[in-house]
C-alpha cells in the first residue's frame, strides 16, 4: 500500500461507507498495518488494521483478532507517538 495515503473509506457489517483517516502505518515483523481513526471523530480509539494480500494480488484490509498481535502493534504505535512528544 501507498504509505501518502491520508484518508480510506471502509464499509462496515451492513454496508455502510465511513471515511477513516489515516494515523499511521507500521511495518512489523514482515507484516504492514494501517492505525486508523473515523474522519472528524475526536472520542474514539483508533483501530489497527493488517494489510494483506486477496487472491489476485490486491491490497486487502483485514481487521486485527488475535489478542497477541494487537499487543505488538499497541505497543509500537505508542512507543512511536511516545517519542514524538
Amino acid at each position: 500500500m501507498e504509505n501518502n495515503v491520508e484518508t480510506i473509506l471502509l464499509n462496515d457489517e451492513e454496508g455502510k461507507e465511513t471515511e477513516f483517516d489515516v494515523l499511521t502505518k507500521l511495518d512489523i515483523e514482515d507484516k504492514e498495518y494501517l492505525i486508523v481513526a473515523p474522519t472528524g471523530e475526536e472520542d474514539i480509539d483508533a483501530i489497527a488494521l493488517r494489510i494483506d494480500k486477496d487472491a489476485e494480488g490486491n491490497d486487502i484490509l483485514v481487521t486485527i483478532e488475535d489478542d497477541e498481535e494487537f499487543e505488538m502493534i499497541s505497543e509500537a504505535y505508542e512507543t512511536i507517538f511516545s517519542e514524538e512528544d
